[in-house]
């Protein structure tokens, strides 16, 4: 609401400060305490504000009141030593009537406020405060405002898309009230009793028309004039699809968690919400999804003035009680009085992931949910609610959109991937309630409502002069201490990563790489079915130690800036493969289809280019919200060069326009000879066919330059401290890395089982290494993601791209990682190896290791799974682990 006929003065600015018994301080107002004092990061409690004021002019017999846009979490406010005001709620603003007579010409104003800690906390909706670290205090602006007695305190507008708009009003007392509307102009385009705009400017994210209400409110000559922001606009759904203003809509949204550098709730700057925006409409976004958070005001008028939808959500409890849902319900209250207008906000969400209450066990819970869905709908019917925004152990009751969460991490969990979200296309019943107690309609949208993968930050953008800001000492608790971030240039220097990425600035621009590689893939995928309406990427922004935005925490762009727009489109080429690799020569056939969005497509062609080949293929007209039937295009892999990434340029165009724009990668091998390879022989049946099938001479075993194995014995172990060279393929068929199992260390004291002695663990046995399964650990890589990288040199030079992995190794993707290696044989005998998160839990993949006189590699990626021919990448890297190890040098390894 912006005043005309109002005065405001603001407070924001210098207060003293004193938290509970310690020292006077100085605090900037608005900003939560932690964001401002080092020893008060981690700290709730009790907390005085103080500064002076003068007094206002309120001749005419107007009055004096201060507001505050919000305080976390309660607030008592005193002037001059009388309480003028309270509130019980974080989020939502409160006003504080000053009694004339209680002013002098100067004024102490004193805020006394306090987080609550333990219990208590649990019970107040809160939001990420439990993941990110609590903030409290003033953390909104403070203003001291003079009017009328007689004034407007709430106006509700409903604008219809005929041109109708509607009020319902609240006054301080019973007067006259008169309503206009303005045009962005300023012209006045309606007025009288009946409000209705001819022909409206229609709000959406391509055209975001804004009109102004101006509302008079009049008796015995006083006047109180105030204006209203709002638009023309309709989302609802149909059939299972979105319509923004009766028209298609196919929703792009990403997380916001609406945290900031330096001020973590409290934003630096209108312009700095602006530029956010504006980058947010470059990487191809139409929607945010404020997430459990209420924001500064600013946020959403931003939204309104620049055109993004927003789906904005309740602060989750973590307690659910009576106490807790009555404030989660009156906090819902407080965001539809003070952001009912915003014609951004199109989504409400009441719980995310079932966060504070039990839905699977308490049926009080999920009967809550959907009398409290029914309540909201009631309140405000423009808008669409989500009941509980669920993941894997939640679901919905009753909701107007059909969502989910989901992470996986392409290419290690790629079938993954595709099996989820073929469920979910086809109206899988794991996203409702299995309680007999779903209000499913059958029609709902669906949205996979977060999906993303890690990438990183450029460590030199994100750090204030030459020191890292302080939310790099946090995460620790996260992820197994992956998501700390603090000391990443240290570790990269351990690990010697600089082998294989160069520079901390290298690994990180690949790490970014790998992000928008997974992104593209996934976005495709979900295009590629048009059941689904929309997606939500999480996220927009880094947040302190969770580093998946497409902008880091300081809103720098990312490596993959200006190219993701072409993938997060309304029209998208969607191109898909069984497998993303193949042989010279081959004929490769690539699946092709396109996805509409929210408009229709014309007739149109789709125009490919592959090193010196090209061809059209007629797409048909196709309406909006749907796919084109998919065509396979089979094209000829070009013979002769290096194994390389082959780009295939992809082109929409329609009267001579292009319409659409994507790219698809082939790993393209040339095919295998088998004439100077080294001979291998094995006890392993299994092994030996598949060396024959690749054209590697068997032998027996005592004769062969490779010996191979799956799991080693004594008689191994003597063979390698003899001087023989091995490759073990440890890919998970055995369970362990030796056969035998060491006995137990001495004293034989019964303190571990019923047997004596402490048991040995794989790394005390030769080869002196551990094999663990990535499944339910930190490797396996989900939200947090493993760093999968092989080191393209020596036999390995013949795999091309890197030196992350990507789409085409799904089939080899390791199940299993090595443990036991030194930080400085990531950088020599570990070819192939991976972290997590922020280079954390190193792990290996292809390590060399002396035994004796002899060696071995040791690997766990999956090339036995194919038969010779069926896969490129399985092909050539069983043939260079071969290499490898029969060119093993043993000075160059460690001895163990």
């Amino acid at each position: 609401m912006e005043a005309v006929s109002r005065m405001r003065q603001s407070l924001d600015g210098a207060w003293a400060f004193r938290h509970e018994s310690g020292e006077l301080r100085q605090a900037v107002v608005p900003m939560p305490w932690q964001a401002q004092f080092a020893d008060l990061r981690q700290r709730g409690g009790r907390a005085v504000y103080s500064r002076r004021f003068a007094a206002p002019d309120l001749a005419g017999g107007r009055e004096a009141v201060l507001i505050f846009g919000a305080v976390m979490w309660s607030a008592v406010v005193r002037v001059n030593g009388q309480v003028v005001g309270q509130s019980d709620n974080g989020w939502l603003p409160f006003e504080c009537p000053l009694p004339a007579g209680l002013l002098r010409s100067g004024n102490l104003v004193e805020v006394e406020c306090a987080l609550p800690e333990g219990e208590a906390f649990a019970e107040i909706p809160h939001g990420k405060q439990s993941w990110y670290g609590p903030f409290a205090g003033i953390w909104q602006s403070v203003w001291l405002e003079v009017r009328d007695p007689v004034h407007l305190r709430h106006c509700a507008i409903r604008a219809d898309l005929s041109g109708r708009v509607s009020l319902d009003v609240a006054l301080s007392a019973p007067a006259e009230v008169r309503a206009c509307v303005l045009d962005a102009g300023g012209a006045v385009v309606a007025e009288g009793a009946e409000l209705v705009v001819p022909a409206p400017r229609l709000w959406s994210p391509e055209e975001p028309s804004l009109y102004r209400l101006r509302v008079t409110v009049e008796k015995d000559g006083v006047r109180d004039v105030t204006e209203h922001v709002f638009g023309f606009r309709s989302f609802e759904t149909r059939g299972g699809r979105f319509y923004l203003n009766g028209k298609p809509f196919y929703l792009r949204g990403a997380l916001d968690q609406d945290y900031y550098p330096e001020g973590i709730a409290t934003p630096p700057s209108l312009e700095f919400l602006e530029d956010q925006a504006r980058k947010a409409k470059e990487l191809g976004l139409n929607c945010l999804r404020c997430h459990i958070k209420v924001p500064d005001p600013r946020y959403y008028e931003v939204a309104d003035r620049l055109g993004l939808l927003v789906w904005t959500e309740i602060p989750n409890v973590a307690s659910f009680t009576a106490a807790s849902a009555r404030r989660m319900r009156q906090t819902m209250e407080g965001i539809l009085v003070r952001d009912g207008n915003h014609p951004s906000i199109a989504i409400w969400t009441l719980i995310n992931e079932d966060w504070g209450t039990r839905l699977g066990e308490d049926p009080a819970h999920r009967r809550w949910l959907a009398d409290t869905y029914d309540w909201l709908k009631q309140r405000d019917p423009g808008r669409l609610v989500v009941d509980n925004s669920p993941c894997h152990g939640n679901f919905h009751v009753k909701t107007d959109i059909n969502d989910f969460h989901y992470y996986r991490s392409i290419p290690e969990r790629r079938a993954e991937w595709e099996a989820l979200t073929e469920e979910f296309a086809a109206g899988a019943d794991w996203t409702y309630s299995p309680h007999g107690d779903a209000q499913r309609r059958g029609d709902e949208p669906l949205v996979v409502s977060e999906f993303g993968v890690w990438g990183l930050p450029q460590p030199d953008e994100v750090r204030i002069g030459d020191a890292e800001p302080w939310w790099m000492e946090t995460g620790a608790t996260w992820g197994e201490g992956c998501a700390l971030p603090h000391g990443l240039e240290e570790r990269f220097a351990t690990l010697r990563l600089d082998r294989t990425f160069g520079t901390v600035a290298g690994f990180v621009t690949a790490v970014q790489g790998y992000q928008f590689a997974n992104l593209k893939y996934e976005i495709e995928s979900m295009r590629a079915r048009a059941p689904i309406q929309g997606y939500v990427i999480t996220e927009l922004t880094d947040v302190h130690w969770e580093s998946n935005g497409l902008l880091d925490m300081n809103r720098n762009i990312r490596s993959f800036h200006a190219d993701f727009a072409r993938i997060n489109t309304d029209v998208v080429i969607v191109p898909r493969a069984e497998r993303w690799s193949g042989w010279m020569g081959q004929a490769f056939p690539l699946a092709l289809s396109v996805a509409t969005g929210g408009q229709d497509l014309p007739a149109a062609e789709l125009h490919w280019e592959m090193e010196g080949q090209s061809g059209r293929i007629a797409v048909p007209a196709t309406p909006a919200l749907s796919v084109t039937p998919e065509v396979t295009l089979t094209l000829s892999l070009p013979l002769g060069g290096a194994n390389r990434m082959l780009p295939v340029t992809l082109r929409l165009v329609a009267g001579g326009r292009e319409l659409a724009r994507n790219r698809a990668e082939i790993a393209l091998y040339a095919s295998l000879t088998a004439g100077g390879l080294p001979t291998v022989g094995s006890a392993d049946a299994r092994l030996t066919a598949r060396a024959a099938d690749l054209g590697l001479r068997v032998v027996a075993p005592a004769a062969a330059d490779v010996v191979l194995a799956r799991i080693l014995g004594p008689e191994d172990i003597a063979r390698l401290q003899g001087g023989a060279r091995y490759l073990l393929l440890a890919d998970g068929g055995s369970p362990r890395l030796r056969s035998d199992i060491a006995p137990r260390e001495q004293p034989f004291i019964p303190i571990v089982d019923s047997e004596p002695g402490l048991p040995r663990g794989q790394e005390a046995q030769l080869p002196n290494m551990a094999l663990h399964a990535r499944h339910g650990t930190m490797w396996r890589g989900d939200w947090i993601a493993s760093f999968t990288w092989l080191r393209r040199d020596g036999p390995f030079a013949a795999i091309p791209g890197g030196p992350l992995v990507d789409a085409s190794f799904d089939r080899v993707i390791p199940t299993h990682v090595l443990t036991g290696f030194r930080g400085w044989e990531f950088g020599g005998p570990v070819s192939s190896g991976l972290v997590v998160g922020w280079a954390h839990k190193p792990a290996a993949l292809i390590a060399a290791r002396r035994v004796g006189r002899g060696a071995l590699v040791a690997s766990t990626y999956r090339v036995l799974g194919s038969g010779a021919g069926e896969d490129p990448v399985a092909d050539t890297l069983f043939t260079a682990l071969v290499q490898a190890a029969a060119g093993l040098a043993t000075d160059s390894l460690p001895h163990e």
